[in-house]
């Protein structure tokens, strides 16, 4: 995307002075463009079904009502054409990793100047992955944690919001009533998930999840 093309975007990050920075950013490298912030995971949401096409989402990985990675799966999952870049501060290689085998466009850190962000964003409209040129991605995962993150990619998004649920510690009629289905439709999402995960109990399926999401939780500020 050059200087001169226009742009939706949408800021997802509980820290308004870090939207700041990140709209300073892209304002940068990009004219014309419409900005929306969104502190909160469902506010994403909300913006996402509401704001018309959206050429690019920056995703913070760990915000109020989102943890880990389970965020990024779900935007993968519900929005695949809508390019998602993670912003944390947890620059860890492996969480960077994990970023990109779950679908991310990018993976932009919080400790970055603005013109380095701006161009890691100008690198990302253009269709390119961007990760910061001193992180080696080049060792392969290991194959557990691959097969894992491999399953968890196959989940529907109703399936992540139910797995985010579960992982809440919420009941199956809670998670019925927050979603707006029937408790029969909760459970055939649970055995589903069951299925698609290779576990035999929803505690399971929950552990599963969290050793993924723990790599990217493992700092409060990301």
């Amino acid at each position: 995307m050059s200087a001169g093309s226009s742009a939706r975007i949408v800021i997802a990050d509980d820290h308004p002075l870090f939207r700041g920075a990140l709209r300073q950013a892209v304002e940068a490298v990009v004219s014309n463009v419409a900005i929306s912030e969104s502190g909160t995971f469902e506010a994403l949401l909300d913006a996402l079904a509401h704001s018309g096409p959206v050429d690019l989402a920056l995703l913070d990985l760990t915000m109020p009502d989102v943890q880990g990675f389970s965020g990024l799966i779900y935007l993968r999952a519900q929005y695949p054409d809508v390019p998602v870049a993670i912003v944390s501060a947890n620059d860890d290689p492996a969480v960077i990793r994990r970023s990109i085998d779950f679908g991310a466009s990018g993976f932009i850190p919080k400790s970055l100047d603005v013109r380095t962000m701006g161009e890691a964003l100008q690198a990302i409209l253009a269709g390119q992955t961007w990760t910061p040129p001193d992180v080696d991605l080049s060792q392969p995962p290991d194959r557990e944690t691959n097969e894992l993150v491999r399953r968890l990619s196959s989940l529907t998004p109703q399936q992540v919001r139910v797995l985010m649920m579960l992982s809440e510690g919420l009941l199956n009629k809670q998670i019925a009533y927050e979603l707006m289905v029937s408790e029969a439709t909760v459970k055939a999402h649970v055995s589903a998930i069951l299925q698609k995960l290779g576990v035999e109990s929803r505690t399971q399926a929950v552990i599963a999840a969290a050793r993924i999401a723990s790599a990217a939780g493992s700092t409060s500020a990301a």
